[in-house]
């Protein structure tokens, strides 16, 4: 149950510790975050592809089986959502695409609820094991979603002060008493 949340929070706290001893990319919260959950949705994108044969993760199978049978195309929602998963991942990694890949992700989010309650209710297998109880599964999909919008500068930073400028960027320095 904890295994998707783990693939978040491991990678950010990993990748914010090599800030904190020095490696400047990763100076802040937002953009060690902004890579933990770039992580998450390249595992999640990749299991959308993997054939029956993988063991250690969910396969193209288990998740068309999840998919609501009012959605035609189960086969094919599945491998969309994965080059989405997939796309928004890479997009997370580069400050120029950051914040629409960030919301991209948060929408994809959002149209995937249907599918998460259909396999809990339905009790629908993933990789031979029971499906993630909705009373985790939901508000692990709001973190998720909440830390999308976060990384897409949607919603203020935690510290509660301006946004973080991207720790690589170069800042342009004011030159006093010179006007243009």
């Amino acid at each position: 149950m904890f295994g998707t949340l783990m693939m978040f929070v491991v990678p950010t706290l990993v990748l914010r510790l090599l800030g904190l001893v020095g490696l400047r990319r990763f100076a802040t919260w937002r953009v060690a975050a902004a890579h933990g959950l770039a992580f998450l949705f390249t595992m999640t994108g990749l299991a959308h592809f993997m054939p029956d044969s993988v063991t250690v993760m969910p396969s193209h199978s288990d998740l068309a089986a999840m998919v609501p049978s009012a959605i035609p195309f189960p086969e094919f929602a599945v491998y969309a959502t994965g080059v989405l998963e997939l796309a928004g991942a890479a997009g997370l990694l580069f400050a120029g695409t950051r914040r629409w890949a960030g919301l991209g992700l948060a929408a994809l989010l959002v149209v995937m609820v249907p599918a998460n309650i259909y396999a809990a209710v339905e009790d629908i297998p993933l990789n031979g094991e029971p499906p993630t109880p909705l009373w985790f599964r939901i508000p692990e999909q709001i973190v998720y979603f909440a830390v999308a919008l976060w990384v897409a500068q949607a919603l203020p930073s935690i510290s509660g002060g301006r946004a973080e400028a991207e720790p690589h960027a170069a800042a342009t320095p004011e030159i006093a008493g010179r006007s243009h």
